[in-house]
């Protein structure tokens, strides 16, 4: 055995009994060594040959484990954990314009983004979730936030046509979104896209600016796209076309294109998508919750469109819950195609992954656990009881597993979240948060 003198130096060493690491695809390792330097992944090797290779200043050993890439969700609106629960139970259109909009016209400050947005980030670093794609208001105290937290966000400048406590036109809100997008720009975990709402709010005018800036800053395009019948009811009659035609029109589709929910497409729309290189941010329980129908996944899939899943806010899901999501997006393929083979564990796996990464841009640095990414990582124990015993790990953690089995969560290497404690966040200070909103939203409830 080398002396200690000949061990390459590193900073961690995380040793699975399984490890998935999605790339190359369907592919599972057993008694394996993550190594970690500065952040990112420098070796995946035997335990065995990681003890003689190198001396790291940690080792944490994972015996009853699987190490899987940080889980990356795809869609949501973090601030919003503050109205979780606040009005169930309803339709999209009432949901917001008579409990939502109107709480938010209320209370919706900067205050009330950073705060919303750190709930949320404790409740996603403890389900394994470290990277998620934002739409709200004041992005800058979410920035804020997810800093403090150390978790990644692509937090979207979010673009709408009515004035809020946040910008008064479509313009300010662009103006005030490219201002928070250079503020971040030496954060490495805060990355940017520009957010139009959806098509029923932003104007043709405004798509135009929006596809002009986004090329110009190389930034990706994130909205809400047919998640429901009356939303291309209202454009058929305004436009006289669905959404997807209009936003083909005014050029907003392309591999930078992220559309939360397409629930309502028809067959060329979705071969449109493939041809785009468009991705879709799959919310199954925010669609199922708000009754606004199923997602044609197995028929995405087949025709080659990258499908992700989200969350959507714990408004409209009262949970952040990738393994939810994760289990629902995979039973719902089966059910509505009739085919039980349609997006299997490895599958759904890979939509709450790599698949999303690929519609931020960032596959290249993670969603995968390979030499050069990001040491963005989560372990999950499978000894459990109730996950036991385990014939087949990637089938147990899609269909048996839960949030709850989430044990550690490292962003770049770093642990963020580790059996029930967080690294930066003091569960005082969540106590105060919410003390300090709900007696003021307590009055919107439904």
């Amino acid at each position: 055995m080398n002396s200690s003198n000949n061990l390459v130096p590193v900073d961690l060493i995380i040793e699975a009994r399984w490890l998935c690491p999605i790339t190359p695809q369907n592919t599972l390792l057993e008694h394996q060594a993550v190594v970690i330097q500065f952040g990112k992944i420098i070796d995946i090797c035997a335990i065995t040959l990681a003890n003689i290779q190198y001396q790291a200043n940690e080792v944490v050993q994972l015996a009853e484990h699987m190490l899987i890439p940080g889980l990356i969700n795809l869609h949501t609106h973090a601030a919003m954990n503050l109205m979780r629960g606040l009005a169930d139970d309803l339709p999209l259109m009432p949901w917001l314009e008579q409990h939502i909009w109107p709480a938010e016209k209320k209370h919706v400050s900067e205050d009330f983004a950073r705060d919303g947005t750190l709930l949320a980030c404790a409740e996603m670093l403890s389900g394994g979730i470290t990277t998620f794609n934002d739409m709200y208001y004041f992005p800058q105290a979410a920035a804020l936030a997810a800093t403090q937290a150390g978790m990644r966000a692509n937090l979207g400048l979010l673009v709408i046509e009515f004035p809020s406590a946040y910008a008064s036109d479509a313009d300010d809100y662009l103006q005030k979104g490219f201002i928070a997008h250079d503020s971040w720009r030496g954060n490495a975990l805060i990355s940017s896209s520009i957010a139009p709402h959806a098509p029923y709010t932003v104007s043709n005018k405004t798509f135009e600016s929006i596809v002009t800036y986004a090329e110009q800053l190389g930034l990706g395009i994130h909205t809400h796209l047919h998640e429901t019948h009356d939303e291309i009811a209202q454009s058929e009659e305004q436009f006289g076309m669905r959404p997807i035609q209009r936003m083909a029109q005014l050029g907003l589709l392309g591999p930078n294109f992220v559309a939360a929910h397409g629930v309502h497409l028809l067959n060329h729309e979705i071969d449109m998508l493939a041809e785009y290189g468009c991705h879709i941010a799959h919310c199954p329980t925010s669609n199922l919750k708000l009754a606004s129908g199923i997602a044609p996944v197995a028929q995405l899939l087949a025709q080659g469109v990258n499908v992700g899943l989200g969350t959507d806010g714990a408004a409209s899901n009262n949970r952040l819950d990738m393994f939810a999501e994760m289990r629902l997006g995979a039973l719902l393929a089966k059910g509505t195609s009739g085919d039980a083979t349609v997006v299997p564990a490895h599958q759904a796996l890979e939509m709450a992954t790599i698949n999303a990464a690929k519609a931020l841009g960032m596959e290249a640095k993670i969603g995968s656990i390979e030499i050069g990414k990001l040491a963005d990582l989560t372990a999950v124990k499978l000894s459990d009881f109730n996950t036991s015993p385990c014939y087949d790990p990637v089938s147990h953690l899609v269909y048996a597993c839960g949030r709850e089995h989430v044990t550690h969560t490292w962003v770049a290497g770093e642990l963020r979240y580790n059996n029930g404690m967080f690294a930066n966040i003091e569960p005082n200070e969540l106590k105060e948060i919410i003390n300090t909103w709900q007696p003021k939203l307590r009055q919107h409830k439904h």
